[in-house]
Formats: C-alpha cells, sequence, structure tokens
C-alpha cells in the first residue's frame, strides 16, 4: 500500500514545524514543495522530504503533485501561510481533495477587497480609501484625518504598515512603500485607513466554531510588533458576544467557513471593529497557547479536515496560556543570548523559543520579523500565569554591539 502523504506548499519558520510534527504524529509523510527550501531550516532538522518547484507557478504544482502521486497515496494538500492558500484550494480541487475555497481567499487576502465586501455587508470596519500614488495618500489621508494607517493591499506580518501621525510622517513612509525599499507581493496600492484605537483582541476559528478569543499588546509605535497575547482575553458575556457575532458576519461576508480563520479587531467607542481577516491559523505562538489553554491541538485538528478525518474541537480544560515576544531595542550584531534552559525549568512554563543565534546581525524591520524569540506559560489563574512568565522573562538577557559601519547591515533571512 501506498504512503500517504501530505503536501505542504512552501513553509515558515513560526507555524511550518508545528504542521511538520503534527503530520509526522497523524501518521503522514510531510512533503514541501518549495521554490527554495534551504531557507527552512527546520526541514533539515527532521529529514523532512522538499521538492523544489515554482510555488507561484499553478500547472508546474499540478505536474509534481502528478510525479508523487504515482509513488504516493497523497492524503492532503495544504499550506501554512495565506500567500499560498488560494493556489492550495485550485489543486485541491484539481485533485478532488478537501480544502478551500480559492475565489474566498483570493479576495480576503485582497485587503481593499476584503474591506469592501466586509462594508457592503455591514460589518464594522475602519475608514478606507485605496491610493495608487503619493499625491492620493495625502488627499485621503486628510479626508479620514490624521492618524493614519498606511499599509499595502497585500501583505502580511505587518510588513510595511506603519502608523502616521502627521503628513511628515505619511510623506516619509508613502517613500518608504513606492520607493523600491519594500518588496511588493503585487503591483503597488496602499490602503489609507482610519487608526481604530482601542483594546485589540484576535478571534482563532475553524470552520464556522469560535475556538478562542485572546489579547494581545503592541511595542512602542509607529509599527504594530507584538508584545504579548493572553488567550483567553478578558472579556464579560457581552463583549465575547459581540465579537463573536461580528466574526460570523466576516466568515459570512467573505465566503469562508472551511477550515482555520484568524480575524484581528480592536474595540472602539463603536464595539468591536475588524482590523483585518486572515484566512489561515494566525502565527505562532497562537496554536501552542490553545492546546495549553483548552487542549485544542488547532494544527492538528486542520490536517484532519485537509485529509477528510473527523476534527476534535472539544475543549478539554480552562486555563489560562500568555506568550511574551522578545524584541531588540537596538540594531547590530547579536553577541549572545541565553536563559533559556533556566527559564524553561520554572513550573509553568510550557516552551522558551529562540529564531536566533550568536552573531546574527539585527536589523529591524517594524515587524514581525524583529521578534526573536518568545516565552510561553500557563496555570489554571491568569496572575499565576502572568507571575510565572514574568520570572521567566527576567531570567532571558541577550548582548548587541552596533554596527560599526552601515556595510555590516546584512539582511537577516526571509522567514
Amino acid at each position: 500500500m501506498a504512503r500517504r502523504a501530505l503536501i505542504l506548499l512552501e513553509g515558515s519558520r513560526y507555524n511550518g514545524p508545528l504542521y511538520v510534527q503534527a503530520a509526522l504524529q497523524l501518521g503522514l509523510h510531510p512533503i514541501v514543495l518549495s521554490a527554495d527550501s534551504a531557507q527552512y531550516d527546520y526541514l533539515g532538522a527532521e529529514g523532512i522530504e522538499a521538492t523544489r518547484v515554482d510555488t507561484a507557478d499553478l500547472d508546474a504544482l499540478i505536474r509534481e503533485c502528478s510525479r508523487l502521486h504515482a509513488t504516493y497515496d497523497i492524503a492532503g494538500i495544504t499550506s501554512v501561510g495565506d500567500s499560498f492558500y488560494a493556489t492550495v484550494g485550485k489543486l485541491c480541487r484539481h485533485f478532488d481533495l478537501p480544502g478551500p475555497n480559492p475565489t474566498s481567499v483570493e479576495q480576503c487576502c485582497d485587503k481593499f477587497k476584503q474591506r469592501y465586501l466586509l462594508s457592503e455587508a455591514g460589518v464594522p470596519i475602519p475608514a478606507y480609501r485605496l491610493a495608487a500614488d503619493a499625491t492620493e495618500v495625502e488627499i485621503f489621508a486628510a479626508e479620514i484625518a490624521l492618524p493614519v494607517i498606511l499599509k499595502p493591499a497585500v501583505g502580511a506580518g505587518s510588513r510595511g504598515v506603519r502608523l502616521c501621525r502627521s503628513f511628515d510622517e505619511l510623506a516619509e513612509h508613502t517613500t518608504y512603500l513606492l520607493g523600491g525599499e519594500h518588496i511588493w507581493q503585487s503591483p503597488p496600492r496602499i490602503l489609507v485607513e482610519e487608526f481604530a484605537q482601542g483594546p485589540y483582541y484576535s478571534a482563532e476559528i475553524m470552520g464556522n466554531e469560535i475556538i478562542g478569543i485572546q489579547a494581545a499588546e503592541f511595542g512602542c509605535p509607529p509599527h504594530f510588533v507584538f508584545r504579548e497575547c493572553t488567550l483567553p482575553a478578558a472579556l464579560t458575556d457581552e463583549e465575547y458576544g459581540r465579537i463573536a457575532d461580528v466574526s460570523l458576519s466576516c466568515l459570512r461576508a467573505l465566503g469562508l467557513g472551511w477550515g482555520p480563520t484568524g480575524i484581528e479587531f480592536r474595540w472602539t467607542k463603536r464595539g468591536p471593529v475588524v482590523i483585518e481577516v486572515n484566512p489561515r491559523l494566525h502565527g505562532a505562538p497562537t496554536s501552542q497557547l490553545t492546546q495549553l489553554a483548552y487542549g485544542i491541538d488547532l494544527v492538528t485538528e486542520h490536517i484532519k479536515l485537509v485529509i477528510g478525518d473527523e476534527w476534535d474541537l472539544h475543549r478539554r480544560y480552562s486555563h489560562t496560556a500568555a506568550a511574551r515576544f522578545l524584541v531588540p531595542d537596538r540594531e547590530g550584531t547579536l553577541d549572545w543570548i541565553g536563559g533559556d534552559s533556566r527559564a524553561a525549568s520554572i513550573p509553568g512554563v510550557a516552551e522558551v523559543k529562540f529564531y536566533v543565534e550568536a552573531k546574527t546581525p539585527i536589523v529591524r524591520k517594524g515587524d514581525l520579523r524583529d521578534l526573536i524569540g518568545y516565552v510561553i506559560a500557563a496555570s489554571p489563574s491568569r496572575a499565576q500565569t502572568e507571575a510565572i512568565l514574568q520570572r521567566a522573562v527576567d531570567l532571558i538577557d541577550w548582548s548587541i554591539t552596533p554596527f560599526s559601519t552601515p556595510g555590516e547591515q546584512e539582511r537577516p533571512a526571509a522567514p
């Protein structure tokens, strides 16, 4: 009998290892299709099969999957991120496998189309405009009123996202986005968006079921780099219900509801306002927090859906799990980073993860790539979890020597 394989389109240093490990635990043989698998260090460490293929070429992917089908029983096809999730849907339809609706995913990944559809459905969202050049950016920012958020219409991980509080900051970031420094995934289009102010929450959804709502805090503006997140969020029943109702409205408006969805909110004077809908699982450590808080492994349950098995979203307990992200406060060369063993030995600490090693150049981008690691803790109570997390984080330290010349600022590897 042919070995059952799970095809993974590209990877990620965040959720990628979780999908590989979950596939192996389910008795599947994970195979990664990638344009450059060398960028995913965990594949070599796990001895995972990887095939080089142009993942932007649907026909090339169909040919490669057909070739693999001669050797393996392809149980399912998926991806860890939304950049290739629409392609996953097309491949699943071609091979008659369970998968997401590619049209729904594509229109969701275009933030302008997403906002238009949400607005048409009456879902509360920030005021927004779509700009093609610097003149339109300035005109639309004046119409909406400062401060505003500037962001690429397509992208993830807060890349190119900035809060602009003055017209000088607006001009500076517009120049950055359109001047060749920002790498665009599509033709340049900029969203000019009202800055919805208030606490941040995100709903984690599988199918049409709300699994949990977590709270998060960011570091210093003008960028949106996560500092800490906690599951479950401290919400009243009414607040939880309002976020859940709006979440389900988003699914209906965007034609989602198959597999995982992550929805980001700000709680404003109007109540919950949708910042973004992501047709995928949110990145690590969301899955780990959900497992620690409720006993639900979102990655494993997603893979079960992908291969046509029945998933189990039943909560086994209710704890509080929290993560603190490690973010450098300067640029330079990382001399050393340590304290992970001592932190991990504290009762209640579930994981200590470093993304970097000594001698890594630290070049801050103002987005997800600034994170150099995280610490996760969990316990039956919120106060106890917070105390455990703080104690662990206090044991971790690092040293960065500033660059002596501009030429030392090498670009870190892409996630």
